[in-house]
């Protein structure tokens, strides 16, 4: 669940929704994840997203839904991905350092309970128990933290030896059950593995930080 905007912040999103849709396209990105993520979403029939890096924040830059033709932006693109409790967030941070990942999440704060949900984690225990469930797998799972009844994986898009971006794999626990996030693996690691290094080819991976020169 989501936490409730004013009329203020989705003017504000509407106008960074409108410039980054002219900026992911000059940089390349569409051309490069597209196919990938389509292929994913296919595969899924799910919500795939991808995120890239951005100094101490990881932001949604993408997706593609289900079995619907053509790559769809996220309305929560350019948008930061809470790191306590979505895959994304675990997938980025599975990446860190126990020492790193905390400083991030400390710096964001793990938001209100009610905001998420009823397993996110809220103690620092808690975030490295699921990282360490993560690092151990490889990829991130979480089931109802981030909503009541929701489930997701996310991977890291990895280039050399640091994550320039995560993609992620969202539904309905009913469907996206553990059993068929673990069929899906195999595919979103693959998908990861073969965004890396062709990353490269895009700006937007590897760039100056945005608001940055």
């Amino acid at each position: 669940m989501r936490q409730s905007r004013s009329h203020g912040d989705y003017q504000l999103t509407a106008k960074l929704a409108s410039l980054g849709l002219g900026f992911l396209s000059s940089s390349g990105i569409v051309d490069i994840a597209e196919p990938l993520l389509e292929r994913l979403a296919k595969e899924s029939g799910e919500l795939v997203r991808l995120a890239i890096v951005d100094d101490d924040r990881l932001v949604w830059v993408a997706m593609a839904q289900g079995t619907r033709s053509g790559l769809r932006y996220d309305p929560d693109m350019g948008m930061d991905a809470r790191l306590s409790c979505t895959a994304s967030g675990h997938a980025w941070l599975l990446t860190l350092s126990d020492e790193r990942a905390l400083e991030l999440v400390s710096r964001q704060g793990f938001g209100q309970p009610k905001d998420h949900g009823p397993k996110a984690p809220t103690t620092v225990r808690s975030l490295l128990g699921l990282l360490q469930a993560a690092r151990a797998r490889g990829y991130a799972m979480i089931d109802e933290v981030f909503a009541p009844g929701m489930t997701a994986m996310a991977a890291p898009v990895v280039r050399g030896r640091e994550a320039v971006g995560v993609i992620s794999i969202a539904g309905p626990r009913q469907r996206l059950t553990v059993a068929r996030m673990q069929q899906l693996a195999p595919a979103m690691l693959a998908a990861t593995a073969e965004l890396g290094p062709i990353s490269r080819a895009s700006t937007l991976f590897g760039r100056p930080q945005l608001g940055k020169s």
